[in-house]
């Protein structure tokens, strides 16, 4: 692979980003898929258990933000080296014994680790894609989330199962070293990022070449950013529950077996990657077909977030069985794509110098829902028993419906844009 062959190295590259979130949420998995061999071996509440989950958040979202700024500044493959690096070995004294102490404070250096590496993948790879390019991409990485999940649910538990949790933490963090040397020969910034030059005379840049050094407050007040920001928040909502709660739902609020689950949790991660890569599919022809981002991006995802709200509103009153099922995968797989239009929409809004810190500062917001999520739940099981998740799944309807409504009425990237120069 070489500079002469661009074409190849923003798919390689793409490849290798889509790996390393696959790696991301395999490491965020895991207290999730153990989370009964870990509450009985180290004797801990629902509330300890998810207290400690929510450790996890601490410092992600403030170091999301910091090295989202700091993306603009130095190149986006070195930070990510050293987020990859550094998550493997937060992992280590995990791995290797420890208690209740051990396990907030490695999850807590592991957040810190991972919290820039969404935005940070996103400005790298949508940097090898012009504008109406970046839909592929873009969901290909939100998909590394899915397939992560997916691969990390039936290799991880036979780890759990065979050699216990903390070989599982072992398998993570070696992934993760496995991955850093791998990036450094074929990763890199592509030719529409900031340090492009085309950027530098003005071809390619997101609001045109008068643009430079927008402040940042400028963008984060625009109802587009806004907009993005609140509807995602209610996307990584869900994923927090899912990620630490949905197995125990599965089993103690629906009443399904350990074995149903585990296939109901295959589905619902399965049909999100098949919405994020069809959303991302129409919303390219929408804009091949000249239609604007404020309905081919914000329109199409927040009516997907909506339709989510709804079937997560019904879903405490359905009767068990097959509708529970449909409601169940419905509002849990609609609400994932999102990650990706949000994303999309923040890097078509800044200017190509204000992308990372605008990314960065976005996941930063929404990712509180990931310290406030694991939390509010286990106190709601530990205070309602198996009814708390009817009040859990109430709360995420109505957060799906508050972020599908702000993504319809507020994302319209192509205004905003003309008016940040002004």
């Amino acid at each position: 692979m070489t500079a002469s062959d661009p074409r190849l190295c923003a798919w390689v590259v793409t490849a290798l980003l889509v790996v390393l979130m696959m790696i991301n949420f395999a490491d965020k998995s895991v207290l999730g898929l153990a989370a009964d061999p870990i509450r009985k071996d180290l004797g801990l509440s629902a509330s300890a258990f998810g207290l400690a989950s929510s450790a996890f958040f601490l410092l992600f979202s403030i170091c999301g933000a910091a090295v989202g700024l700091l993306a603009d500044r130095i190149r986006p493959k070195w930070l990510l080296l050293a987020m990859a690096l550094l998550w493997s070995v937060s992992q280590a004294p995990l791995a290797l014994g420890g208690g209740l102490a051990v396990l907030i404070a490695s999850r807590v250096l592991l957040g810190a680790a991972e919290g820039p590496a969404f935005p940070v993948a996103q400005q790298t790879t949508l940097s090898w894609f012009p504008n109406h390019r970046r839909n592929l991409p873009g969901a290909l990485i939100v998909l590394g989330i899915t397939l992560g999940v997916l691969v990390a649910a039936p290799v991880l538990t036979w780890v759990i199962h065979h050699h216990g949790w903390r070989s599982a933490v072992a398998v993570v963090a070696v992934a993760g070293v496995v991955w850093a040397l791998l990036w450094i020969p074929f990763g890199g910034e592509g030719r529409y990022g900031t340090d492009s030059p085309a950027l530098a005379q003005g071809a390619e840049t997101a609001t045109g070449p008068a643009a430079r050094r927008t402040p940042y407050r400028r963008i984060l007040a625009t109802r587009t950013w806004i907009g993005a920001t609140i509807a995602y928040f209610g996307t990584y909502w869900v994923i927090a529950f899912a990620l630490v709660w949905l197995p125990s739902y599965l089993q103690d609020g629906l009443g399904y077996s350990s074995t149903t689950s585990a296939q109901l949790l295959m589905l619902v991660w399965g049909m999100s990657g098949i919405v994020v890569l069809g959303q991302a599919g129409l919303t390219g022809w929408l804009l091949r077909r000249g239609t604007a981002s404020r309905w081919a991006r914000g329109g199409a995802g927040g009516i997907l977030m909506l339709i989510g709200a709804a079937a997560c509103l019904a879903l405490p009153w359905a009767p068990a069985g097959a509708v529970t099922v449909v409601l169940f995968v419905t509002g849990v797989a609609l609400s994932g794509a999102m990650g990706s239009v949000a994303a999309t929409t923040v890097v078509e809004l800044a200017p190509a110098d204000r992308r990372g810190g605008s990314l960065g500062i976005m996941n930063a917001v929404v990712t509180t829902a990931g310290l406030i999520a694991p939390t509010l739940i286990g106190h709601l099981v530990d205070a309602h028993g198996a009814g708390g998740y009817r009040y859990a799944i109430m709360i995420t309807g109505a957060l799906l419906l508050l972020g599908g409504s702000a993504a319809v009425t507020l994302i319209d990237p192509d205004r905003d844009a003309r008016l940040l120069p002004a």
